[in-house]
Order: C-alpha cells, then structure tokens, then sequence
C-alpha cells in the first residue's frame, strides 16, 4: 500500500514548492502526496492570529474532509518599517485574497521613500494526524526589499524579497537555490521526523485495513 501525504493548499506555486521539498527527501520516496484540488478539499477562513493559527485551522480543516495525514502552511512577509505589516494578511493586504500583483504593488507603494528596507519570509507547517496527532515548525528568511520587482520566479512576494547574502530576489532564482535557504524549506524539512514516523505508522496500519476511498 502507498502512503499518502495531503498537502493542504489550492495555491498551485506552493504546492509545486512542497513537492519539491518533500520529494528531496529519500525517506519519504513512493510517498504520495495529494493537493485540496485533487481532493476537491473545502476553502478555510484563515481568520487566525499568528501563522501557526492559521496553518493549524488549514491542516485541521483538511484531516477532516479526507481523512488521511495533513499538512498545510501559512507564510507571510513581515516588514519592519510597516511595523511587521503585511504579516498573516500577506495574501489578502490589497484585499482580495491571493491577488500577487496587487499585493507586491501596496507593499512597494507604502515603501516608497523609505530607507530601512529590511524584512523577512515566515512561514510555519502544521501537521495533522486523523487521530489528532498535531506539530508545527517555523522557518524564517532575512533580507531586505527592492525598490522594483525582479524576476519571474516564484510567486507572491518574491519578486520584491532579496535574502540576506544574496545578490537575486527569490524571483531571480533557481528552484533547487531558492529551496536551500527559503522559510518554507526551513519549517518544512523540520516537520520531516514527523512526517516520517505518521507515514511509517500509516502503512503499518494499512496491512489490515482497506484502501481509503481517497486513494
């Protein structure tokens, strides 16, 4: 029996990114993993406080609906001048939720003129157990922001985020680049003991029970 892992995300650029994450990890090979299109899995209000709040309330949403190990993020820019803002509204600070243009555009609207341009990636991975099993892990980036997008790399605000050392914005990156030092990469690779010991659980319990309808 494959063992299956849900990421819980309808945003197709993250999931790529997760994907990627995961597959590069020898343990978990032959694992498949299944996304909220795939699953056809229900939208959450992401009305939490803090990022762990909101990857919890995606990953617990999901385990519900399909039954079968979860894991879900919630990432964000914080920005120090905009006094961490846009943080948890990352993908709604214009408004519409996961409209990337528009979002990068108000950040660089309210930075116009600014010199302190420093900020950072967040991002904490929840993962569910149907039996209610739960871990979270965060992962951070440093850098600063430009004064204008670059690169066509990537998704959200990377086009606008050079990390700490480095010469391109996540935009202007290679996936295999961005993936060694990004916050999502970070908070991922840390649930992965996690992730290994439920999948390993799983296909111990799947030699006497039968396939899940959601295979």
């Amino acid at each position: 029996m494959t063992a299956r892992l849900v990421l819980a995300s309808r945003n197709q650029g993250k999931v790529a990114e997760l994907r990627r994450i995961l597959a590069a990890d020898p343990a978990l090979a032959g694992v498949r993993l299944l996304d909220a299109d795939e699953l056809g899995l229900p939208d959450v209000n992401e009305t939490g406080a803090t990022f762990a709040d909101n990857a919890l309330l995606k990953a617990r949403s999901a385990v519900g609906a399909c039954g079968l190990p979860c894991i879900a993020d919630d990432s964000g820019l914080e920005v120090a001048a905009l006094d961490g803002d846009p943080g948890v509204r990352s993908a709604r600070y214009a408004g519409a939720h996961g409209d990337d243009d528009a979002n990068l555009a108000l950040v660089l609207q309210r930075m116009r003129g600014v010199t302190d341009r420093t900020a950072r990636f967040v991002c904490v991975a929840a993962l569910v157990a149907p039996d209610g099993g739960e871990w979270t892990a965060q992962g951070t980036v440093d850098g600063t922001l430009t004064e204008t997008p670059r690169g066509k790399n990537g998704f959200g605000y990377d086009p606008i985020f050079q990390p700490a050392g480095q010469r391109q914005t996540t935009a202007e990156m290679t996936a295999p680049a961005k993936d060694v030092i990004s916050h999502r990469s970070r908070a991922l690779r840390a649930t992965l003991p996690a992730v290994r010991r439920l999948l390993a659980d799983q296909l111990l319990g799947d030699q006497s029970s039968p396939p899940m309808s959601t295979a």
